[in-house]
């Protein structure tokens, strides 16, 4: 298992950030959308927030890539979703012009 954490900023609106929460909350999640992210490949996946920005884990199998994960978010169920997640959403500093989540560097493990 791979492991990938990713960053992306929310727009600082407490508004927003309510109803973005909202449509992860586990009643509100689209099926499908769920569904294309197992088929891309990811066994585990995680977001957390912290005031407007937030932080992703992923745990991927060996069939993942971010170029799998691209076609598949072309299908019209994935792009609602994209396009209705990023008028909640603003990329973080640093970020190239319409990248979302980006990656971000480790720097530390704790050694076993």
């Amino acid at each position: 298992m791979k492991r990938y954490c990713l960053a992306l900023d929310l727009i600082d609106d407490p508004a927003l950030i309510e109803k973005y929460k909202w449509h992860h909350a586990p009643e509100n999640q689209w099926p499908a959308i769920n569904q294309s992210i197992r088929d891309a490949g990811v066994a585990s996946m995680e977001i957390y927030l912290f005031g407007n920005r937030m932080f992703m884990i992923m745990e991927v199998d060996d069939t993942f890539s971010f170029e799998r994960m691209n076609a598949i978010n072309q299908n019209p169920k994935s792009v609602e979703w994209e396009n209705l997640m990023w008028g909640f959403q603003q990329a973080v500093p640093g970020a190239k012009p319409g990248e979302k989540w980006v990656l971000m560097e480790q720097v530390f493990k704790l050694p076993q």
